[in-house]
């Protein structure tokens, strides 16, 4: 169950009124890889074996998933080469594997009216009656593969990726849509993931900018309606008109 009902009292205008409200559910899930305990987190309890695979893959902890399975609030992911790691303080403070971010190499480009239909599907019906859920899309040649939703932003990117990696599907050729920020952690685990557009309704911050144009990941932010920012690598947009250049785009340090 992701959603129970709870009691409130609504005021509007001074007047108080009775209400039954949709209340998103999370729990505490413990993951573990090959058996061993790599972190607790917080997450809705859904979609968990892709979130375990997603986790592991995203942070950059091992490579070539064997298996995955969970219950009663734990996953177990088995891989064969499993690397050492350090963690680090995330901007929403959350852990997130401090390791080398790769490069990632694709040859796909997007419209502008592509970028659209991606953050266009990141809504969900969960969001609607709560508004108080994260939405990630994965996008394959310009069709919607999977839409995931949770308490963390971070987790709907590890659960589509998770998905992804189950159902064997090339991610680098895919793109990312989400409705989170990006600082330095979200962005690394697309570049873990080896995914190369990231498309946000949200802002990014200053070390996700960074991080994207080290990764060779085209990051485009505050895309709503029918606008958004190309923060990275805006070669992969096409069809685009105007004086903007890349030579723009460089970061301030100041």
């Amino acid at each position: 169950m992701t959603v129970r009902q709870c009691p409130g009292i609504r005021v509007e205008a001074e007047q108080a009124t009775a209400v039954q409200d949709a209340v998103v559910v999370e729990e505490t899930i413990a993951l573990y890889l090959n058996d061993e305990l790599v972190t607790e987190l917080v997450a809705s309890p859904v979609n968990l074996e892709e979130l375990g695979v997603g986790l592991v893959v995203d942070e950059g902890l091992a490579e070539g998933i064997q298996s995955v399975r969970s219950s009663s609030g734990v996953v177990r992911v088995y891989a064969r080469s499993v690397r050492a790691r350090t963690w680090r303080i995330e901007s929403s403070g959350g852990i997130a594997a401090l390791n080398t971010v790769p490069q990632v190499s694709s040859t796909i480009t997007l419209t502008p009216q592509d970028v659209l239909s991606v953050i266009n599907e990141t809504t969900s019906e969960l969001w609607r009656q709560t508004g108080a859920v994260h939405c990630s899309v994965l996008f394959l040649e310009n069709r919607l593969v999977i839409k995931r939703v949770d308490v963390g932003r971070h987790n709907t990117i590890d659960k589509v990726v998770g998905f992804a990696i189950l159902n064997q599907i090339d991610l680098s050729r895919c793109i990312i849509g989400c409705t989170g920020r990006q600082p330095s952690g979200m962005v690394s685990k697309v570049a873990n993931a080896g995914v190369p557009v990231i498309v946000s309704k949200a802002a990014p911050t200053y070390n996700g900018i960074l991080t994207a144009n080290d990764a060779r990941i085209t990051l485009i932010c505050f895309a709503r309606g029918n606008r958004f920012t190309i923060y990275t690598h805006p070669h992969r947009i096409r069809d685009l008109s105007g004086e903007a250049t890349a030579d723009a785009m460089k970061c301030s340090s100041s």
